[in-house]
């Protein structure tokens, strides 16, 4: 929409019922990428799993369990968060092979900053790493808009959300209503978009 060619990467290709990628998608684990594969890009946007980090962020004995597991080496924390750094390896990667900067924005979940350091910003429930600086006087415009386009989510998921609670968490149904919930809104990568979108230089 804002003009870009998008080349979306992922382990698996996801098709919820009418919802499929939007453009062109690759099937590669992230973690076997290079780099210099992105050297020609303008932009790099990076939403890792975040259900880890969400989990470990509920009120239950099991997740407090998983936390203390990870602060006493019990589980390798470079495994949580192995997906998390491949995303800035990546970029650095990148950059050297174009010979310059490639600006990125990684989004994730609250719970994520524990693991991974403080977010830079955030729009609602989605937190935001990396080159963010730049999004951030435009910011007043968005401020706000996460937890309603949440809410609106939340109603568009309709038949599909109303039977979570009596599907497994493998379920059809539940995995589509959480891509959902778990999207970028569009007023977000829109605006991400605007702020980066390669401009011609005389």
């Amino acid at each position: 929409m804002e003009g870009y060619r998008v080349i979306g990467f992922d382990i698996e290709h996801h098709v919820y019922g009418e919802h499929r990628y939007p453009a062109q998608l690759v099937l590669q684990d992230v973690l076997t990428i290079h780099g210099s594969q992105f050297k020609n890009a303008a932009l790099i946007v990076a939403s890792p799993p975040c259900e880890a980090y969400s989990y470990m962020a509920m009120p239950w004995s099991k997740a407090k369990q998983q936390i203390r597991d990870y602060e006493r080496g019990v589980r390798d924390v470079k495994q949580l968060t192995a997906l998390f750094d491949a995303c800035f390896r990546i970029q650095r990667e990148a950059s050297e092979a174009a010979g310059h900067v490639i600006p990125m924005v990684v989004e994730n979940v609250r719970g994520a900053q524990r693991w991974v350091g403080r977010a830079r910003w955030h729009f609602g429930s989605f937190y935001l790493w990396g080159d963010i600086p730049a999004l951030m006087p435009h910011g007043a415009a968005l401020k706000g808009a996460g937890d309603g386009w949440f809410n609106d989510a939340k109603r568009k998921g309709g038949s599909e959300t109303g039977r979570l609670s009596q599907s497994g968490s493998r379920s059809p149904a539940r995995k589509a209503a959480s891509a959902m919930i778990a999207k970028i809104p569009l007023a977000l990568s829109r605006h991400i978009a605007r702020i980066y979108y390669p401009r011609m230089t005389l």
